[in-house]
C-alpha cells in the first residue's frame, strides 16, 4: 500500500514539472515573440530617425550651398562688370 501511494505521489510531482516546463516554455515563446517586436519597433523607430535626421541635414546643406554660391556668383559677376568696364575705359582713351 505504501508503495502505491509513494507512487502516486511521485508521479503526481512530475505531472507538475512537466506542466511548469511546457508552462515555462510556452511562456518563452511569448517572451521571444515580444522581443522580437519590441526589437522590430525599435529599429523602425531608428530608421525614421535616422531618415529625419538625413533630411534635415540635406535642407540645412542646401541652404548653406544656396547662400555660399549666390555669394560666390555675385563676386564672379563684379569681377566680370571690372574687366568689361577696365575694356570700356581702355577703348573709349584709344
Amino acid at each position: 500500500m505504501m508503495d502505491a501511494a509513494k507512487a502516486e505521489a511521485v508521479e503526481s510531482e512530475l505531472d507538475r514539472i512537466i506542466e511548469r516546463r511546457a508552462a515555462e516554455g510556452r511562456d518563452a515563446g511569448r517572451v521571444e515573440e515580444l522581443w522580437r517586436e519590441a526589437a522590430s519597433l525599435h529599429g523602425e523607430r531608428r530608421r525614421k530617425e535616422t531618415a529625419a535626421a538625413w533630411y534635415g541635414y540635406h535642407i540645412e546643406q542646401a541652404e548653406r550651398l544656396r547662400r555660399t554660391l549666390g555669394r560666390l556668383i555675385e563676386h564672379h559677376e563684379r569681377q566680370a562688370n571690372k574687366l568689361l568696364e577696365r575694356k570700356d575705359r581702355h577703348e573709349t582713351t584709344k
